[in-house]
């Protein structure tokens, strides 16, 4: 099932490997900090 996000929605929460492999969710975030998700398709990928 595909979710809809509408500008001012809360983003639901998801984890994604850092660059130093632990997890990083974006729950630890939540309320403390701003944040910006971008997706890149193919971006940080060997050529």
């Amino acid at each position: 099932m595909e979710a809809t996000l509408n500008v001012g929605d809360v983003a639901p929460d998801f984890s994604l490997p850092a660059t130093t492999k632990d997890p990083l969710a974006l729950s630890d975030y939540r309320g403390k900090k701003n944040v910006v998700v971008a997706f890149y398709g193919m971006d940080f990928t060997p050529g």
